[in-house]
């Protein structure tokens, strides 16, 4: 077995351990928020937070991972990424009020920043286009295996020992990762060493960081109206002028000009405005369980795990679906459809039985995991191999941006309607997290007019190739290719 064979066989199998560490986390966090609030003594909509600060460090982090990876090197990043992931995990166990968490929290993103981007580098050097697809589909069936365990898995700490246990988790997960990278990991570096682009670094963190710091604490309405647009309008210039500035910097941050490329350009902006719709149901979600119809926690998780199973059967059959149908039609067909099972949370109450809700998170599933395999894929069809990694850098920053502000939306929806009513209010709560589901569903399926705009033929390079349908059907062939 030549190295390439090897690297093949087992890159994938180690860029979804540590994807499921990631996604694992995640999960456990977002179904035991109403348990560390009550320890915490705060408010749940208030320890969102503790969600946007992990989601936004990853969204600031990220644009440096690529020059880092060009830089030191895959492994090198990659290992340190998952140590510093794993570490910041106990932290936030140990963790003693809001503010420590928060903190621990963003030290645990900056490792996340690192992790998912330069995997997915590795997983784009290594396979060719007509194999993407399947590499891709192979490194997310395993990774789900957290969003489907972590629900469950944190809902039974969280009831029978302590929320703390839940960030402990991580530890056996992470050696394992660890060694994996040990022995595994690719060492690719960038053909050209380029200076990072420090000035774009600061424009571009501190636009982002300011706007979702903004969207948060206005969903709270502790801020006035002056001030909040005089922020708005800070963050908006700060973006602008990193927009400029790449344009005219040699070796910016982030090279704006592979916007240019048509299918890359509609897969990142689609799945932007996608996502902002998405993003705030794993937060919303074990809040209407568990505060809106009084489910413990370990049932509020046994409801989200039909959502994950789903995916993962999906991911079985989407290449022959994107073979078969194109792009263009299974992104605007689905991206309606995505909406739809989000407005469908809107009809969940204290009478709604539990089959129909796990149906709905069946189909939710079903969906969501055919539009991240469609637009994920598609971002990199005619991309040149030598903008591979920036590619990916900016796919990701997009991606973790949109999740963020996702989060924050869905959050500012369900405090507005909730207004000045206790958050204990059973039924105010559900009530605005319902209107909420209807706003998410509305904003969804408003991207599928950015998806329109794709051509007939677009991602054929990815989806006319027998072998990525085979390697995405069975996990053999994936290891002898």
């Amino acid at each position: 077995m030549t190295d390439t064979d090897t690297i093949k066989r087992y890159l994938p199998w180690l860029v979804a351990t540590a994807l499921f560490m990631e996604q694992l986390d995640a999960t456990i966090v977002n179904t035991a928020v109403p348990s560390i609030a009550a320890s915490l003594q705060v408010t749940p909509l208030s320890l969102k937070s503790v969600v946007t600060s992990y989601i936004l460090s990853l969204a600031v982090g990220i644009p440096v991972s690529g020059w880092m990876a060009d830089r030191f090197g895959t492994r090198r990043v990659f290992f340190t990424a998952i140590a510093i992931f794993t570490v910041a995990s106990v932290l936030c166990g140990l963790s003693l009020n809001a503010p420590m968490m928060v903190a621990a929290r963003l030290l645990q993103g900056l490792g996340g920043a690192m992790m998912m981007p330069v995997g997915r580098l590795s997983i784009i050097r290594t396979f060719p286009k007509n194999e993407l697809l399947g590499a891709m589909n192979f490194v997310i069936l395993p990774a789900l295996i957290g969003p489907l365990l972590g629900p469950t898995v944190g809902g039974l700490i969280v009831h029978w020992v302590s929320w703390r246990f839940i960030f402990f988790v991580n530890v056996p997960v992470g050696l394992l990762a660890l060694y994996l990278v040990w022995r595994h990991m690719p060492d690719y570096h960038g053909a050209e060493p380029r200076p990072l682009d420090v000035i774009g670094l600061i424009l571009f963190s501190s636009g982002t960081a300011i706007l979702s710091w903004l969207l948060e604490v206005f969903g709270e309405h502790t801020l006035d109206p002056m001030t909040a647009g005089l922020m708005l309008a800070l963050s908006i210039s700060l973006l602008a002028a990193y927009a400029w500035h790449a344009n005219e910097a040699q070796f910016p941050l982030l090279r704006l000009a592979l916007f240019k490329v048509r299918t890359f350009r509609i897969s990142v902006l689609g799945g932007f405005i996608t996502r902002l719709g998405i993003g705030g149901l794993p937060f919303l979600l074990p809040l209407l369980y568990q505060l809106g119809l009084k489910l413990a926690p370990w049932q509020s998780g046994l409801l989200m795990m039909p959502t994950a199973a789903a995916a993962m059967g999906m991911k079985l059959i989407a290449p022959k679906v994107l073979a078969r149908f194109g792009y263009r039609q299974v992104l605007m067909f689905n991206t309606i459809c995505i909406g739809l099972t989000i407005g469908l949370f809107a009809l969940v109450g204290p009478s709604t039985p539990w089959y129909a809700i796990a149906g709905i998170g069946l189909l939710q599933g079903f969906f969501n995991s055919l539009q991240f395999s469609s637009m994920n894929t598609l971002a990199y069809a005619d991309v040149e191999s030598k903008d591979s990694s920036m590619a990916s850098t900016i796919a990701s920053s997009f991606q973790q941006l949109s999740m963020s502000f996702g989060l924050a939306a869905g959050s500012i929806v369900t405090a507005w309607f909730l207004g000045r009513v206790p958050q204990t209010d059973q039924m105010m709560v559900t009530k605005a997290l319902h209107h909420a589901f209807i706003a998410l569903s509305v904003m969804t399926m408003l991207s599928s007019l950015v998806f329109a705009r794709l051509r007939r033929g677009d991602g054929e390079s990815i989806t006319q190739s027998k072998t990525a349908t085979a390697v995405a059907q069975d996990p053999a062939p994936l290891s002898q290719a």
